[in-house]
């Protein structure tokens, strides 16, 4: 049998799979006896840990939250897990560097030594191109409000970038969203009565919060998918040195499901639409619009019009 702060262990990995057991199966899994899962829970319950159970016939223990944090318990994979998540995590929210070496730290000191290995080993190194299509990281603050007001369905007011004089936006908050190395909000303009997605990093968030909203279901049901047909996903093309648009024969829809991060699409009827984007060069520019396959016309500025027929001149 195994021992006491062993079994303990391996009751707390079992609770932490988010089911919930009945006292004979954790009886069984752990190979002891009902009376002495019960006492394991009590345990438990002393260290810190808040085991929730249901009383009467085939009554359950679910490990709920608790008033502190107590020690986790992580399988090999969940720790690889969680050291590639903490060396990734500061690279695109502020003001976690120091909390996640601390936590990687402590990871190290706890693991196995074969496991230690390959977790330290694990080493991340970003590198920033000079037109790097990454935004500026998030600040966990602004993170944490909108995820809070997410889970409160509280109404945001916000403005974009620093203006404090300019007069505050609303929106109800629905979803967080990462995509293109990009943190965004998914919500719902009660102005505007449409959908739209916001950009975290461009945020200035106003306090206190607008009223409660009711949930709204987002069209289809699938998030990842609806986000992808967004026309606007609130990007900002103030980064690249070329900036153009034009014309392409291809539904909006279709665009804006494969357009490059900080591409905005306008929708001009339903098979063509005005595509605008940036670059490092106008060539840059010209060739991502050939690359929808379809008619290239009315390309703003001058410049960008150059860059198409020297494309056109050098495949021919």
């Amino acid at each position: 049998m195994a021992t006491t702060s062993a079994r303990l262990l391996r009751l707390l990995s079992l609770l932490q799979s988010g089911d919930a057991w009945t006292g004979p199966a954790l009886a069984e899994a752990l190979r002891v006896s009902d009376r002495t899962v019960r006492r394991d829970v009590d345990a438990l319950r002393n260290l810190g840990y808040a085991v929730d159970v249901s009383r009467g016939p085939g009554g359950r223990y679910r490990l709920g939250p608790g008033p502190r944090l107590p020690p986790l318990v992580f399988d090999e994979e969940q720790a690889i897990a969680v050291a590639v998540a903490l060396q990734a995590a500061p690279r695109s929210i502020i003001g976690l560097d120091a909390a996640a070496a601390r936590a990687l730290e402590t990871l190290l000191q706890v693991l196995p030594p074969r496991l230690g290995q390959q977790v330290a080993g694990l080493t991340i190194t970003s590198v920033v191109n000079l037109w790097d299509l990454a935004p500026p990281p998030v600040d966990a603050v602004v993170l944490r409000d909108v995820s809070t007001a997410i889970h409160r369905t509280e109404t945001l007011r916000y403005t974009i970038g620093s203006a404090a004089a300019s007069p505050a936006s609303t929106v109800e908050p629905h979803h967080l969203v990462s995509w293109a190395g990009r943190w965004c909000l998914l919500g719902w303009n009660p102005t505007g009565r449409r959908w739209q997605a916001l950009r975290l990093d461009l945020l200035t968030l106003r306090t206190p919060n607008g009223p409660r909203f009711d949930r709204r279901m987002i069209p289809g049901g699938d998030v990842a998918a609806y986000f992808t047909t967004l026309f606007d996903r609130g990007d900002n093309l103030d980064h690249w040195p070329c900036q153009g648009s034009a014309v392409v024969d291809q539904p909006a829809e279709l665009i804006a499901r494969f357009a490059p991060g900080g591409t905005r699409v306008q929708p001009l009827g339903p098979t063509s639409s005005r595509v605008t984007m940036g670059a490092w060069s106008w060539n840059g520019i010209a060739s991502l619009l050939g690359s929808f396959d379809a008619v290239v016309r009315d390309a703003e500025p001058a410049a960008l019009r150059e860059a198409c027929r020297e494309l056109a001149a050098r495949y021919r």
